[in-house]
């Protein structure tokens, strides 16, 4: 990517959170605090985490909340939490993606709702921002459970090429606290930031210009649609709070129904 040097400021933005963090006596109580602040969750499908009671409970408070609704993917990884990488053959992973997305598709049904997006995890997530042929992958298994699905995928080339390449609709994604290359790719061998103070700054650089700062300290132009905001760390609620006081969030769909001139 090269360096962009003009402004460009954004005007509409997605929030979204994982939900259903959970598995039996292991709970995240501190999931649901993010709610007030979001614009769509993402519900876990049972695979990396997630049981029938707690999605149903996500669910329930998502549509309390009036927020869109997504399926949170990863691989069958329960004690890893879905972060170790599982290899897998094309027709494996078809299945998989098929299969947890699935299940949210019918428990939203039951209770009234629909989902809008599918957002991977962990390991996974990782693999579609790296592997332009798994992501691809996951991309066509997302479309043959609904073409109006969109594909919650980092930003960066590989996600670019698969909207181009399969015609899903997608959101690109980037979360503060990660370091980013100068490819948008993440540099995962640093740690998380969890400066509040400079991740707000960050975001606000962000809404102004379009570019964030990469690890060879230069500044990279990104199309992003959508905020990730993890509920695993203490400084989350108060980082949210103050994002939101920068920009007042609103779904990916919506938003792009108001671009395109659907809703004044």
């Amino acid at each position: 990517m090269q360096e962009v040097l003009e402004r460009k400021s954004i005007k509409n933005i997605d929030f979204n959170c994982d939900l259903a963090q959970s598995y039996g006596v292991y709970k995240n109580n501190n999931e649901y605090e993010l709610l007030d602040y979001v614009s769509s969750v993402n519900i876990s499908a049972g695979f990396h985490a997630g049981d029938p009671l707690t999605i149903r409970e996500s669910l329930l408070k998502a549509k309390e909340k009036n927020l869109a609704i997504g399926a949170h993917i990863g691989f069958n990884d329960i004690q890893g939490f879905g972060y170790r990488p599982v290899e897998l053959k094309a027709d494996e992973l078809e299945t998989l993606v098929v299969y947890q997305v699935g299940a949210i598709i019918s428990f939203a049904k039951a209770y009234g709702l629909s989902i809008e997006h599918v957002r991977p995890h962990g390991a996974m997530y990782k693999l579609v921002s790296e592997n332009y042929d798994f992501s691809k992958s996951v991309a066509n298994a997302i479309k043959k459970c609904s073409e109006w699905l969109v594909y919650y995928a980092p930003i960066g080339d590989i996600t670019e090429r698969v909207a181009d390449d399969t015609g899903i609709s997608v959101a690109r994604e980037i979360s503060l606290e990660k370091t980013y290359n100068a490819n948008l790719t993440v540099d995962y061998s640093k740690d998380d930031n969890t400066n509040n103070f400079e991740l707000i700054k960050r975001f606000q650089h962000l809404l102004h210009t379009s570019q964030i700062r990469n690890n060879l300290n230069g500044m990279s132009y990104v199309e992003v649609d959508t905020v990730h905001f993890s509920n695993k760390y203490k400084n989350s609620l108060d980082l949210i709070k103050q994002a939101k006081g920068l920009i007042t969030p609103a779904p990916v769909n919506y938003n792009h129904a108001k671009i395109s001139g659907w809703v004044d």
